[in-house]
């Protein structure tokens, strides 16, 4: 099992977005890009919206960023599309009381999984919509 996709699709839309500037980022472009169903994308945009991070303006195509790229963490980004609540990146499973590994399991390692996904989430904090225009940049030059 992972983490949902909504996370990657919408580093996906604010990025097409910023490059894109010269034309109109509709959600059957966006989903052209994906490679998904525009219904999923108006779902995230919509996510994305609420969180302050595009503009839509209803019934007219397109989508703008509400803030500079070099504003927009990936942790917004991962936040903005519900991936998990705090301190849920990773669940445990119930345990048997009656048994000295269940009754203890899970105070041993949730102080572990907190650590893993705050660690994570300072990885994310620390990339920004910037940092993924840039590096696609590099790429498209070295392959163009």
């Amino acid at each position: 099992m992972s983490i949902s996709s909504r996370f990657a699709v919408g580093i996906h839309i604010l990025t097409l977005i910023e490059m894109n500037k010269d034309g109109v980022s509709s959600s059957e472009v966006l989903a052209g890009s994906v490679n998904t169903n525009p219904a999923v994308i108006r779902k995230i945009m919509g996510m994305l919206k609420k969180a302050g991070l595009i503009k839509v303006q209803p019934g007219i195509a397109g989508a703008e960023l509400a803030k500079d790229l070099s504003d927009i963490t990936l942790l917004d980004v991962y936040k903005a599309v519900n991936v998990v609540k705090d301190k849920e990146l990773f669940s445990i499973h119930e345990t048997n009381p009656d048994c000295t590994i269940g009754r203890n399991i899970q105070s041993s390692i949730e102080p572990l999984f907190f650590s893993a996904q705050t660690a994570l989430e300072k990885v994310f904090e620390n990339v920004t919509i910037e940092d993924v225009v840039k590096d696609i940049s590099e790429k498209e030059k070295l392959n163009g």
